[in-house]
């Protein structure tokens, strides 16, 4: 299966302003790329690139005062199944868990596990441990709070999405990893293209879109907490710790938004350029 991959993204800039963006699709994912993956920038200006320390691929530059555009469209292949599942995943005790995934266990800016270890151990804590306490934790979330994007809010925390039960993807996201994290799961915030191959379209403009990973058996799984199916054609552009660590841009200084489009869909003929 073949999907193209694309945004617009448009900025007013009262001042100069430097920029990182993570805007490629994931170093894990380069080798199924069918075309060029490369950030535009308009007005032109140097770009450098580097790795995170969550291994993300990021795009440096300096914006100068006025408009600016950041666009891209890349081919990517993709199997076309659903995201993995392996029920008989197993928890792995804290003391064998590798050192690289302990950071995901410790509260982060918008997870905060001290908060909510009591509440998770009440709801999860008798539950067979392994995939299936997992999927019990995205059963939970996505039964009990409630989406819209009219809820957006970008301060919003997993306790306070806990309190409140509304949210959009990134707040379902938060509240499971943390939920994860205080049943000593470790559990990582995801952010990627989704579009709606193999489900029915939804009427509401596309966007990138968030999901978490949990460390079960060795390695990382993928989980939804928003959809709570497994999905076709889901594309990663960077794991952290939450949404702080893998924002799509972020400006050091003020940028006002102004336009925000994204492509993500299987192609099934010779299709030209997104945009």
């Amino acid at each position: 299966m073949l999907i193209r991959l694309g945004y617009d993204i448009e900025f007013d800039l009262p001042l100069d302003v430097p920029f990182i963006g993570l805007v490629n699709v994931h170093p894990s994912r380069v080798q199924n790329l069918r075309e060029p993956d490369e950030l535009t920038v308009e007005p032109i200006v140097p770009i450098t690139r580097f790795i995170d320390s969550f291994g993300n691929c990021c795009k440096r530059f300096r914006a100068p005062k006025g408009h600016l555009r950041l666009y891209n469209s890349t081919l990517i292949e993709d199997s076309g199944k659903p995201d993995p599942v392996n029920r008989s995943a197993r928890e792995l005790p804290v003391e064998y868990l590798p050192e690289e995934t302990l950071m995901y266990l410790l509260s982060s800016r918008y997870c905060e596990v001290d908060l909510l270890s009591d509440t998770a151990a009440q709801l999860f804590g008798g539950l067979p441990r392994g995939w299936r306490r997992v999927q019990a934790v995205c059963d939970w979330v996505h039964d009990h709070v409630t989406f819209g994007y009219e809820y957006a809010r970008s301060t919003r925390t997993a306790v306070e999405v806990h309190n409140e039960r509304v949210g959009v993807c990134r707040d379902f996201q938060h509240l499971a990893v943390a939920f994860c994290r205080c049943l000593n799961i470790p559990a990582r915030y995801a952010t990627g293209y989704l579009g709606d191959i193999g489900v029915p379209p939804v009427p509401s403009p596309m966007d990138f879109s968030a999901w978490f990973e949990a460390y079960l058996e060795n390695r990382w799984w993928t989980f939804d907490a928003r959809h709570n199916a497994p999905r076709i054609g889901r594309v990663l552009m960077a794991a952290g710790r939450d949404a702080a660590d893998v924002a799509i841009t972020t400006s050091f200084g003020t940028a006002d938004l102004k336009k925000f489009e994204v492509v993500t869909g299987e192609v099934h003929a010779a299709v030209q350029s997104a945009f």
